[in-house]
């Protein structure tokens, strides 16, 4: 981009924010359009990416004290760019910034020393002296999005999973070019092969737009490529293996940083997106960084007390002691054999504990509960719950 075209933008606007915006204004508006409009919200969204790159364009000079000080000078040299109707003082014929600082008719391309417009303000962004040309830059992959649905225990112990991914590619049939096997694709003679060229906005500036005949390519296919038809594009089909982190949980969301679809013109691949789905195990559950398992014992072993055998996830079962007079409902821990945490510390099993009462006694067995009933006659578990409750009623 020509040093004419950041002089003809208002950053202020593009962001949102007053002239007088302060440091941390702009920096807030900045986060909140970048969030709205990334890329990796929108994946193939041209538009939103074209939004995302022009806000980062406006933060990156407004959000430097240096750059944002010149820039504010030179607005205020030119009037801020806003007045300019493209005419002389007799409302004549239409004229170019570069024109006014000796850059030519046209005023699209400076030569080195020449004066012009992109030499009095090409060292304010980086730009400098001589003929400024527009390339077409690396792409970035799309990000690409799948699932997959993995076992409780590789959920909690971590698992290699193979993915079948369909994404954009350069087609295989011309590696890309677009043009047919034996021929090749041309420079464009409309933008030099910059994939831009210049373009009159309202007769007053000139701006670079996306070369119409090349589509920004910057190259020409003359004899296109049947399988492609020309935009060196296809559709990718492959197999890859995803690693799945041990710990993961159900519907969690897991960043595969390189594994989404190739870049163009050697940009990087972009990212893949998998939503995890665990299935349920018969036994076990989750809670946070623990396992949860609910446990039969006897009415003797709750009231008595008992020393039982409990399986764990690995398999490899655990001895628990349940104490003398334990209640339905409640839960011990076993420490460390839950579920992996990222300090490299595991949670814990925590076993929840269910008294059984048995739906048949034979003879042996309804004698034995009977002289327990005899016992504890004198014992009314109920007794409170009368006094209680009338006590609630006499209550305000």
């Amino acid at each position: 981009m020509t040093s004419s075209d950041w002089a003809t933008k208002d950053f202020y606007q593009v962001l949102g924010v007053a002239k007088d915006a302060s440091a941390a204004d702009i920096k807030k508006a900045y986060r909140k359009l970048a969030r709205e409009n990334h890329p990796d919200s929108h994946p193939g969204d041209k538009a939103a990416e074209d939004r995302f790159k022009t806000v980062a364009e406006a933060y990156d000079v407004l959000g430097d004290p240096e750059k944002r000080k010149q820039y504010d000078e030179m607005r205020a040299g030119f009037g801020g760019f806003g007045p300019f109707t493209g005419t002389g003082a007799g409302g004549g014929t239409p004229f170019d910034l570069n024109d006014l600082f000796g850059g030519g008719a046209g005023g699209t391309q400076t030569r080195a020393g020449g004066g012009g417009f992109s030499d009095l303000f090409g060292g304010m962004f980086g730009g400098g002296g001589g003929r400024t040309r527009t390339t077409a830059q690396p792409r970035r992959g799309a990000d690409l999005e799948t699932e997959a649905t993995i076992g409780f225990a590789d959920s909690i112990e971590g698992v290699t999973v193979s993915l079948r991914l369909s994404s954009d590619a350069p087609c295989p049939d011309c590696s890309g070019t677009g043009a047919k096997a034996g021929t090749m694709p041309r420079v464009c003679p409309d933008c030099d092969g910059t994939g831009m060229r210049a373009a009159s906005v309202g007769g007053a500036f000139t701006l670079n737009e996306t070369c119409p005949s090349c589509r920004g390519r910057g190259l020409v296919v003359d004899d296109p490529c049947p399988t492609c038809h020309g935009s060196g594009r296809g559709l990718s089909n492959r197999t890859i293996s995803a690693r799945i982190p041990a710990g993961v949980k159900d519907g969690q969301r897991i960043r595969l940083r390189g594994k989404g679809a190739s870049g163009e013109r050697g940009g990087p691949a972009g990212d893949l997106f998998v939503t995890v789905h665990v299935a349920e195990h018969p036994l076990f559950g989750r809670k946070g960084d623990n396992l949860t398992l609910t446990v039969p014992v006897s009415f003797d072993e709750a009231a008595l007390g008992a020393e039982i055998k409990v399986p764990t996830l690995n398999g490899t079962p655990v001895t628990l002691k349940v104490p003398a007079g334990t209640p339905n409902g409640r839960a011990f821990r076993v420490r460390g054999r839950g579920v992996q945490r990222k300090d490299g510390h595991k949670g814990d099993l925590l076993v929840t504990v269910e008294v059984q009462v048995p739906a048949v006694l034979d003879d042996k067995a309804r004698e034995a509960v009977q002289a327990f009933r005899d016992a504890t006659a004198g014992r009314d578990l109920r007794a409170n719950l009368f006094s209680d409750a009338a006590g609630s009623r006499s209550r305000p």
